[in-house]
């Protein structure tokens, strides 16, 4: 008896092996995925940390939607959404649980520019990210998709 091929979709391969039992199939698709995913929860959240951890996350939920994945959709049409839901889940959370930000350096600066260049493009870049982070989800979920 022969085994039927693995479909040419190295995500898909990967998550029917996964589903098969073969855990370290998961490490595969993490590869793929990890800095996209963590790049779009940041995007959504505007927090490093937290972007990694909702990306974590993300790939533990794929875990354990291994058994019901279903080979039809596109994988990353499915693998954004589990991140999508995860970054709603955690801003509803932050809404009912607010902290003062502490004041961190900002690592993106970058010290080739003069420090009036320096100064006036992190002011531009707070202010795309204030005009985001203000957008209703929805809508700034698109924009982070189709942008980033």
């Amino acid at each position: 008896m022969s085994t039927p091929p693995l479909p040419a979709d190295p995500d898909t391969a990967d998550m029917l092996s996964l589903a098969s039992g073969h855990d370290t199939a998961l490490h595969g698709i993490m590869d793929r995925w990890r800095d996209k995913v963590a790049a779009f929860l940041y995007r959504m959240t505007g927090c490093q940390d937290t972007a990694l951890d909702l990306a974590q996350e993300t790939f533990v939920r794929v875990w354990q939607a291994r058994q019901r994945y279903e080979t039809g959709g596109r994988f990353s049409t499915w693998l954004f959404a589990i991140a999508a839901n995860l970054a709603r889940n955690h801003a509803r959370w932050r809404s009912r649980h607010p902290e003062a930000p502490l004041p961190e350096d900002d690592p993106r600066a970058d010290s080739a520019l003069d420090p009036a260049a320096a100064a006036s493009a992190r002011e531009s870049l707070t202010a795309v990210q204030n005009a985001i982070a203000l957008l209703p989800p929805d809508l700034r979920e698109a924009l982070v998709l189709s942008v980033y």
